[in-house]
């Protein structure tokens, strides 16, 4: 695992967290994107899980090097982050950076990071799948026209920042314009998947039945559409 620079479209120079599987730089690539609390240990261990099943994963500093483990401050960071400039220019640059090598990269992330794999859905054409993990961007952000890779994504019935409401009409949007999608609902409530220790004022919550099942379906996903069989 290494901390590596590569460069985004616009010619700038972005950081991110690298770990590659034995099959080395030609195996299928993933871009990990983190939840709001920014690149910690936590995103590095769902990257690791990935490279585990085979992939190389790239998860860039959204951040630029900061985290946090407190609610407010991860509400400041999120809310100063430029979301187009990210999935057009980070996401993008670290797909295009692991394509050098690898024919087939997929996009992949949770909470914030959910949402802006749904946005590098539209804004990144290089990518080949993508499954979004309870997060979604204001669906008027979305052109669901332009997206035209496998979307997968997993939603919580009771999640208190991402209202199963409006995922019903996420999916109206991407039917009307013929996106292949699937979405999977849990009921669980936000963040299910992660089971980092959370304050009281997060309203989030581990489940590991949902989270197993999310996993399960996300590696068989990929693995149809980026070429890893999915193992246990």
């Amino acid at each position: 695992m290494a901390q590596i620079t590569f460069t985004r479209p616009d010619g700038k120079e972005c950081s991110g967290f690298y770990i590659e599987p034995p099959a080395g730089n030609r195996a299928p690539g993933l871009v990990v994107i983190q939840e709001w609390w920014g690149l910690n240990d936590q995103i590095k261990g769902v990257a690791q899980r990935f490279v585990t099943h085979g992939y190389r994963v790239l998860v860039p500093d959204l951040y630029r090097g900061k985290a946090t483990v407190e609610a407010k401050e991860a509400e400041h960071l999120m809310g100063n982050l430029n979301f187009a400039d990210a999935a057009g220019q980070d996401v993008r640059g670290a797909v295009q950076h692991l394509k050098k090598s690898s024919a087939q990269v997929g996009i992949t992330g949770f909470c914030m990071g959910g949402a802006l794999t749904l946005l590098s859905a539209v804004f990144v054409p290089e990518a080949d799948a993508a499954a979004a993990w309870y997060g979604f961007p204001p669906l008027e952000y979305i052109d669901a026209s332009t997206i035209k890779i496998p979307l997968l994504g997993h939603f919580a019935t009771e999640d208190a920042y991402f209202p199963i409401a409006q995922v019903d009409e996420l999916e109206k949007k991407l039917k009307a314009a013929g996106v292949r999608y699937t979405f999977h609902r849990y009921n669980a409530q936000h963040a299910f998947a992660n089971d980092m220790p959370k304050g009281p004022d997060v309203k989030a919550k581990y489940d590991d039945a949902a989270a197993t099942q999310a996993w399960q379906r996300t590696l068989a996903f990929f693995g149809h559409h980026l070429g890893v069989a999915a193992h246990a």
